[in-house]
This record gives structure tokens, sequence and C-alpha cells, in this order.
């Protein structure tokens, strides 16, 4: 599946993270330039989306291409 943009409910719900879990790797991954992440209110509640950058992408690729190299 690919997704433009998560929100973060979505992502604690898909990876089983906690909410502090998740807003750690999420600080970590934003400051590599791998996400945009971006904060608003939706009928009084916080609500925050995520999106993976063309720099995240381009990372996540090689990573994927390093893996496949490894398991074949």
């Amino acid at each position: 599946m690919s997704l433009g943009s998560a929100g973060s409910l979505f992502l604690m719900r898909q990876t089983g993270l906690t909410a502090g879990n998740l807003s750690s790797h999420t600080s970590k991954l934003e400051a590599a330039g791998y996400i945009k992440v971006t904060k608003e209110f939706v009928n009084r509640k916080p609500h925050t989306m995520l999106q993976l950058t063309d720099t995240g992408r381009d990372a996540f690729q090689e990573y994927r291409e390093g893996m496949l190299q490894v398991v074949r």
C-alpha cells in the first residue's frame, strides 16, 4: 500500500507503537529531512499528519535495495 500521507493515529495502529515511541521516531525522521510533519486541530482535537519527503523516499528506496541485496 502506498499513501501520500498518514495520520499519527493510523501509524500507531499499523505499527503498534505508543504515542511516545512514535513521537520519538517522528522527531528523528523529521530532523533528517525524511518526513514533513503538519499539526492542526480538527473538531478541537489535535491532528498530526506525516508525509514522506522526496529525500525520505530516496533514502527508503536505497535502504530497501540494500536489504534486497543482502537477502539475495
